[in-house]
């Protein structure tokens, strides 16, 4: 079992800079392949970054390539998105998970999930 928690959201402008963190409890949590999803008001959620169990495999979807980072600190049991440029449609309530496999899955379908933090961007 793994717990999940988010922080870091808030309110910036248009072309700021945010860093989430995401907790996790659990001794498995290194084994585990790790993402970052969002969902905005009236919207599905979606995927918007993956990262694998040891964090040599990274994935983002296409309109966050080049302005997010995720990445991972097995020693901490900590993972990050770095969030840079952000825009207005960034604006979305950010969830960390977990899933109980070493690669990173392109989809909502994961096991654990954190309480959400929330990204307002304005402009």
């Amino acid at each position: 079992q793994v717990q999940l928690v988010e922080s870091g959201g808030g309110l910036v402008q248009t072309g700021d800079s945010l860093r989430l963190s995401c907790a996790a409890s659990g001794r498995t949590f290194p084994l585990y392949a790790m993402g970052w999803l969002r969902q905005a008001p009236g919207k599905e959620r979606e995927f918007v970054a993956g990262i694998s169990w040891n964090g040599d495999t990274t994935y983002y979807t296409d309109s966050v390539r080049g302005r997010f980072t995720i990445s991972r600190d097995n020693a901490k049991n900590m993972v990050y998105l770095q969030m840079n440029s952000l825009k207005p449609e960034d604006t979305a309530v950010y969830y960390c998970a977990g899933r109980t496999s070493r690669t990173i899955l392109v989809g909502t379908g994961y096991d654990y999930w954190g309480q959400g933090t929330q990204v307002t961007v304005s402009s």
